[in-house]
């Protein structure tokens, strides 16, 4: 029997736009819908919006939700101010990834958590697990949709929305009950692409309304609905890193290149902390590089990667660039095989290709 796809609240609107779906994870998603180099060039160059419904939504409440997050997390959440957002990870005890995720804080005893949408159920039995003391955990997945408006012209397409003066909102800081077209929104100015844009958390009631709203304000700036596909070549191209493939429970976010989000001398002990500790301190056995292909070929996930002849690591994600024009990867190697213009080897098809290690990220906006 066939396992019935989930659908977001948004589901009705894709035919409209001409998307074409695809299964992701359990979800029924848009992997495009007027093409994905056209998309990703629309968000490098103008805006794109992405329906990421399907993400997880998690409020973690009371008097001791802090310390409890606090020994989940890699990252340091006392440092956060109230309408801040941070980038973690939760690690097991030896270092590889349960899960990235975002943490908002709304005030000292309420959180916001955003978790991967195929993590949600085990993110949410690994945190109920592990908090302790005066802790509510409210999943409101199923009530909440996501909308994210991305590129350099996401800031005017949404301004025509709102009176609320969204350039007062600084990267990775938000505002709630910000209203949108009428609709009340959590406006967050983050992102999974590598330009500048917004998060706009919304009941998943209102999402439809709100879709139709940016695609009409957006329209006269270039502005084009966006599938994962699009989403996919971006978040490569910043170096953004997906869970399955650059983060799993083998993989951790230290060799994954997201050390700056795992603070091991934080006052709070936190789960991994100790492995952690010792990779930063002696350095990964394993780190997670660029490559650009020299021979014709592109470095799809999985494929082996060779150096000097010895079987060094595999590709965690890579395509052909629609900004660059190149055939870029990501590989996880070991790390005698890292350094930068090594050569290195992949295995297309049986042919081993010469390719190079590069610097990452292999696209960064201008500011």
């Amino acid at each position: 029997m066939e396992t019935k796809l989930l659908r977001t609240p948004l589901y009705e609107l894709y035919d409209q736009a001409g998307a074409k779906t695809v299964d992701f994870g359990g979800w029924e998603l848009p992997v495009s819908f007027s093409g994905i180099k056209k998309e990703h060039h629309a968000v490098r160059n103008a805006a794109g919006l992405f329906d990421v419904s399907h993400m997880g939504e998690l409020l973690v409440d009371g008097p001791d939700a802090l310390n409890s997050l606090q020994a989940l997390v890699t990252n340091d959440l006392s440092k956060l101010q109230d309408n801040q957002a941070q980038y973690n990870a939760m690690c097991t005890e030896s270092g590889g990834t349960v899960d990235d995720l975002i943490v908002y804080r709304r005030n000292e005893n309420a959180y916001l958590l955003v978790l991967n949408a195929a993590n949600i159920q085990s993110d949410i039995e690994w945190i109920r697990a592990h908090v302790s003391g005066q802790v509510t955990l409210t999943d409101i997945s199923n009530e909440t949709a996501l909308l994210a408006v991305q590129g350099p012209k996401a800031l005017a397409v949404l301004q025509t929305l709102t009176d609320e003066p969204l350039s007062e909102i600084r990267p990775f800081r938000f505002e709630e009950n910000v209203m949108f077209a009428a609709i009340p929104v959590l406006a967050s100015r983050t992102g999974y692409t590598g330009e500048d844009g917004f998060e706009l958390y919304v009941k998943a009631g209102d999402a439809a309304e709100l879709w139709r709203a940016i695609l009409a304000a957006g329209e006269p700036f270039g502005l084009l609905p966006c599938g994962l596909g699009a989403r996919d070549t971006l978040r490569f191209e910043a170096r953004l890193p997906l869970y399955g493939q650059e983060l799993t429970k083998d993989i951790s976010p230290i060799e994954a290149g997201i050390g700056f989000a795992v603070k091991t001398d934080k006052q709070a002990a936190f789960i991994g902390q100790q492995a952690l500790k010792k990779q930063k301190e002696q350095g990964p056995s394993r780190k997670l590089v660029g490559i650009e292909m020299v021979d014709r070929g592109i470095p799809r996930t999985g494929y082996r990667v060779f150096y000097q002849g010895q079987d060094v690591g595999f590709v965690t994600s890579g395509t052909q660039s629609p900004t660059l024009g190149k055939n870029v990867g990501l590989v996880l190697a070991k790390a005698d095989a890292a350094a930068i213009d090594t050569e290195l080897e992949v295995e297309v098809r049986g042919k081993r290709l010469r390719a190079r290690v590069v610097k990452t990220p292999f696209y960064k906006r201008t500011k």
